[in-house]
């Protein structure tokens, strides 16, 4: 008997020109599902057979992927089932916080080898950039200790940081980073790596990380409402991250809200920030996440009322989230402690009525996600990894061209 298990793929194209495509169409298809036998993957791509052993061949010879065990379906011929290499290729993850800088290394399909973090000084990018680059070298040089082909297999550094980038501010916004907005920080990551450097916002990190190895993962439409020290929305829309034309989509955390007679952002009333301010204690202290998923465990009477507050400005968010983009679900994220994130959830339930409520789900309208401080990190280190190896149209036309 076949095994006709549902399989999540992209479709490639058996035209004359595109193996660039189909090489990406591969192992996305290898990374969303798992193991896969070359008759499974010629069904799920839409791959003529012998495209499909031609690409396996090539991506066996590149060690991207490798046969597993043959397995017995039935009273037919054994399958060999192809799967990822974790150490096809490694990248490097870099969060550049307000007080903090956190870099990873991950492997081929997202597992994290090696995190490091140091603390910011005052002074910005004159006196910090160094600090990162330290980081950057002492994270690369722990790699290559662990797997000694590393650097021949690293596919550049992604950096994150908040957003919203391009904007005119006033120099001492506490919720904005202008001097780092303003530095040359890919040119000079870049420069003092030798390694090709991207960048995101952190909303959009988190929600990569999601999609790679996280609640998004094999999800096709999916946004990510990220709580940091801001608020911002990663989206994910049709399997593929969403930047918009200035990198700022998604920047949910500026929209206006109207109380108390004033309009005010919502990250000035529902982000760690404005927590912080609730409790009245200092964001660069080093045990405060532990901190506040302590508080929130214990049902804090303090920590419980901007529970209660923020969850209402949540709730708008999560209905407004549905009606303009119409996902599958919708994923509550970030930096926060897990407890906190928890306790959100519970408070800004039940959600309003919106087009989300149909009948026939298999997701819910609003689910748990990281909560985890290293996941903008690995969102960042998972960026790399998803241009060198992920399907974009604009891997056909580069054949082309």
């Amino acid at each position: 008997m076949n095994d006709v298990r549902p399989i999540r793929a992209k479709s490639g194209t058996n035209h004359e020109g595109t193996s660039a495509h189909n090489r990406r169409v591969m192992i996305d298809a290898l990374r969303i599902n798992g193991a896969l036998s070359r008759a499974d993957l010629a069904r799920a791509t839409r791959l003529t057979k012998q495209t499909v052993s031609n690409i396996i061949e090539e991506l066996e010879r590149d060690g991207l992927v490798s046969s597993q065990e043959a397995v017995r379906k039935g009273r037919g011929q054994p399958s060999t089932p192809y799967g990822l290499v974790p150490e096809g290729a490694f990248a490097i993850g870099l969060q550049i916080d307000r007080h903090v800088t956190r870099a990873v290394a991950v492997d081929l399909v997202g597992s994290v080898l090696v995190r490091a973090e140091a603390g910011l000084p005052p002074g910005g990018p004159s006196t910090g950039a160094k600090v990162i680059l330290d980081l950057v070298a002492g994270v690369r040089s722990r790699l290559a200790g662990i797997v000694q082909q590393s650097e021949k297999r690293l596919v550049g550094l992604g950096a994150a940081m908040p957003g919203p980038f391009g904007m005119e501010g006033s120099g001492d916004d506490p919720w904005m980073m202008e001097a780092w907005q303003k530095f040359p920080l890919l040119e000079t990551l870049s420069a003092g790596t030798g390694l090709d450097v991207g960048l995101q916002n952190d909303a959009a990190a988190a929600a990569t990380a999601e999609r790679m190895v996280g609640a998004a993962h094999g999800v096709d439409h999916a946004v990510c409402l990220f709580v940091g020290y801001g608020i911002g929305a990663g989206l994910i829309l049709n399997g593929e991250l969403y930047r918009g034309a200035s990198g700022n989509a998604g920047e949910i955390g500026m929209a206006l809200l109207f109380a108390d007679g004033k309009t005010t952002p919502l990250e000035h009333r529902a982000s760690l920030a404005s927590l912080y301010q609730h409790l009245s204690v200092d964001p660069a202290d080093p045990d405060l996440h532990a901190r506040i998923n302590a508080l929130a465990s214990s049902g804090d009477p303090g920590i419980q009322s901007w529970i209660e507050a923020a969850a209402a400005d949540l709730r708008w968010s999560i209905h407004l989230i549905e009606t303009i983009f119409d996902p599958q679900t919708v994923i509550l994220c970030g930096s926060a402690p897990e407890a906190l994130v928890n306790s959100l959830i519970a408070a800004i339930g039940p959600l309003l009525p919106s087009i989300a409520e149909r009948r026939g789900r298999t997701l819910p309208r609003l689910q748990p996600g990281m909560a985890d401080p290293w996941s903008v990190a690995l969102g960042a280190a998972a960026g790399p990894i998803s241009r060198a190896f992920d399907p974009r149209f604009a891997a056909i036309l580069k054949d082309f061209l």
